[in-house]
């Protein structure tokens, strides 16, 4: 399942059946876990962990060192989880003294040209399509969606279950469970379709729309809203994690659409 006409450093662990192509470049202090595929000119730096059941596909390079000035050569790392897909000429820098690490989730899709910046925190159940650039410091949460071209200020933070659309441009906080789309980004509704499919009940779903519907629709701004939120909305799951999302928001959050 080892090519011979792939350069492994004697210092790479390899878990049981990997299998890496012609051509890949593995270098010292990596780790594949089991059952995952490197295809053919791929370049996988010092400091990277990838997990078990992933594959990563020809021209991705990961773990190199992070496009920060303020990098002085640390010891960072690249950490990607089980089940994750990487496609063509995706990639993935290592982490600064910020965080010291960039993490990929379980389950995630990174779709070709896909760039991931140091110190970024992706989650689990992630889709980022073609073209999408992240830049430093980034967070995106569980099962969120971003469609292609999307780019990303840094310290940015994506909430779980958003639905972000193609060549948007994220300046600001994106709550979880919404849809996010035109110039500037804005509140386009909530995911419904998205969380139905994964399993949520149309109640919660509701709920979440009659928050949203507080937040960006019945009200001028968003500190009405969030007063309207908490006067009428009773205590749920649903409200907390909203409400902690806005209240950690440093850089503020999306506005409605006009």
């Amino acid at each position: 399942m080892i090519s011979k006409l792939a350069n492994i450093s004697s210092g790479a662990n390899l878990g049981d059946n990997v299998r890496i192509d012609a051509f890949s470049t593995i270098a010292d202090n990596v780790t594949i876990g089991a059952n995952t595929i490197i295809h053919s000119n791929v370049v996988i730096y010092s400091g990277t962990t990838i997990g078990e059941g992933c594959e990563v596909f020809p021209g991705a390079v990961l773990g190199a060192t992070p496009q920060d000035l303020k990098f002085v050569g640390e010891d960072t790392t690249v950490e990607i989880g089980n089940n994750t897909v990487i496609r063509e000429c995706v990639t993935i820098h290592r982490g600064t003294k910020d965080k010291w690490k960039t993490t990929i989730g379980d389950n995630c899709l990174l779709m070709t040209y896909v760039h991931v910046a140091h110190d970024c925190q992706i989650g689990n159940n992630v889709i980022l399509a073609s073209y999408t650039g992240l830049s430093g410091h980034v967070i995106v949460e569980d099962f969120a969606i971003l469609e292609g071209k999307v780019a990303t200020q840094q310290f940015v933070r994506i909430g779980s279950h958003s639905f972000i659309a193609g060549a948007s441009l994220v300046r600001k906080d994106v709550p979880p469970f919404i849809k996010a789309a035109r110039e500037p980004l804005g509140f386009a509704g909530v995911n419904s379709v998205g969380l139905r499919r994964r399993g949520f009940e149309d109640s919660f779903v509701k709920q979440i729309e009659d928050i949203y519907r507080l937040l960006y629709v019945q009200n001028a701004n968003v500190s009405k809203g969030l007063e309207a939120i908490k006067e009428v909305m009773p205590e749920s799951d649903a409200r907390t994690q909203i409400l902690d999302f806005i209240a950690n928001a440093d850089k503020g959050i999306i506005k409605g659409l006009i």
